[in-house]
């Protein structure tokens, strides 16, 4: 089978390798999509922690099954499948507490196991482990329910933050994450979802088809400004921080309301994971920062029902179509901010 496979930063290669076999505790997926997001082109240019090449690429991943090994039940083959990308242990005290988001021992496909970037994906018996295999509703595409994984962590993120009826929210990076927070937040309530983000051709892109109540192109204005003047001053109730930006998360601060929340949704670079926080600010306006990390399962299965349901609809997100021999495209496509969303149809 055709996959595509990282050897070391700026060495993915697309080859043949034997189509896998199922094992007991296992089903073995055709994949029918797996979108990329800027983590993959983060993979494919520095490479992760947690890789051992080789490793086969993408975690984003819908398919169908075609086989079910031993010990396995509740699946059949041509039954449409969605697979969860971040695989907690359930047994550890954070998953017993119900916070799988946070597992020490978590590990991910595409990472640890094979990924989705190829024709055949046998699901480790770890996922099926902590019901992370999860069947997609009537109505709903393969390349929509590949988007369910991104959506899962945004859903994470904004129960954390409290997003809800009545908020008004700031969404910093029109990337595909912030796009889904823009639909999400309306879903959960929010009366007013402003965008922002420094480069005009993304947040054109992405407000053409999210249609924020106001897009804000920070290399343009004074953001910060700009919001207060939509608020008259008061600041918004939410401010999620979705680009991987330490003046992002600063001026955060500068833009929530007395009592608001921030999340830092985006993680910062490694080689530079600080900011200047002023605490004060904290102390006496009574705000709240949360961190989001990932999904569970669960967050997937209502990732799927958001968008089987028409909540949080996804298909026009999706602007690029590739093939799997175009996966290298893909990355540059992403990398280049072309897109909101490109999925591989292998």
């Amino acid at each position: 089978m055709r996959v595509a496979r990282f050897y070391e930063p700026g060495d993915v290669r697309l080859e043949d390798m034997p189509e896998p076999e199922v094992g007991p505790g296992q089903v073995k997926i055709r994949v029918r999509a797996c979108s990329t997001c800027g983590t993959d082109v983060k993979i494919f240019n520095y490479g992760h922690q947690h890789i051992d090449p080789p490793r086969v690429m993408g975690h984003e991943i819908a398919g169908e099954v075609v086989d079910v090994g031993a010990g396995v039940s509740g699946w059949a083959a041509g039954d449409r499948v969605q697979v969860i990308a971040a695989v907690p242990c359930g047994k550890c005290e954070e998953c017993l507490r119900g916070r799988m988001t946070i597992c020490p021992n978590q590990t991910s496909v595409g990472y640890h196991y094979e990924g989705g970037f190829a024709e055949f994906l046998v699901v480790p018996e770890q996922v099926l482990a902590v019901d992370g295999l999860n069947r997609i509703p009537d109505g709903v595409g393969y390349d929509e329910a590949s988007v369910a994984e991104p959506l899962a962590c945004v859903l994470n993120g904004q129960e954390l933050a409290g997003v809800g009826h009545g908020d008004t929210v700031v969404v910093v990076g029109a990337g595909p994450i912030g796009c889904l927070h823009v639909r999400l937040a309306r879903a959960r309530g929010a009366t007013q979802v402003f965008l922002v983000e420094l480069n005009r051709s993304r947040l054109d892109l992405s407000a053409a088809v999210v249609s924020p109540d106001a897009a804000i192109c920070g290399a343009e204005v004074d953001a910060v400004d700009e919001v207060l003047k939509l608020t008259n001053g008061r600041g918004v109730d939410v401010v999620i921080t979705a680009a991987a930006s330490g003046k992002a998360q600063e001026d955060a601060l500068l833009m929530v309301a007395r009592g608001g929340r921030i999340s830092f949704f985006g993680g910062l670079p490694k080689d530079k994971p600080t900011i200047t926080l002023d605490s004060n600010l904290v102390h006496y306006r009574e705000l709240t920062i949360v961190g989001a990390n990932g999904s569970s399962p669960a967050h997937n299965k209502k990732a799927l029902e958001l968008i089987a349901s028409g909540s949080v609809p996804v298909a026009d997100l999706i602007t690029h179509r590739l093939p799997l021999e175009g996966v290298l495209d893909a990355f540059g496509i992403v990398a280049r901010g072309e897109a909101i969303k490109v999925t591989i149809e292998p």
